[in-house]
């Protein structure tokens, strides 16, 4: 038995979405970094983040890519809205949509939000650009 039919169909099921929208190295890293304390968080994220939410019919992804920014930077979570960035763009956002994104958020969030989430965009399209 492979280790994603141990797993389950709904792990099976999110993660292959999860790969889709962050990258194969991302995932790979998380999960090899996963030990017996971490792996029951990955878990939960493939599981309910990435299937029961990332695949519900409701929501393109490119929709739930342009919520999860806004969450992420209203939460001030800049390492998940650095990793959110990137699959936004796998989703079919373009940077000027994404300045969009941040613009609002500095309205409704704080000048200072809207700056921390250009700021972290940039590091992602260096590293991108790069090719990092």
């Amino acid at each position: 038995m492979s280790e994603d039919e141990r797993l389950g169909d709904k792990f099976a099921r999110g993660l292959a979405t999860r790969r889709s929208v962050l990258g194969d190295d991302h995932v790979d890293r998380s999960l090899a970094g996963a030990d017996g304390f971490t792996w029951p968080m990955q878990k939960l994220a493939t599981e309910y983040c990435w299937d029961e939410i990332w695949n519900r019919p409701g929501l393109d992804r490119r929709s739930r890519s342009l919520l999860n920014l806004a969450m992420l930077a209203a939460l001030n979570r800049p390492h998940e809205l650095k990793l959110h960035i990137r699959g936004a763009l796998n989703n079919g956002l373009t940077k000027a949509e994404l300045g969009e994104v941040f613009l609002q958020v500095a309205a409704y969030c704080g000048v200072p939000a809207g700056i921390d989430c250009f700021r972290v965009a940039s590091e992602v399209f260096r590293d991108i650009e790069g090719g990092t």
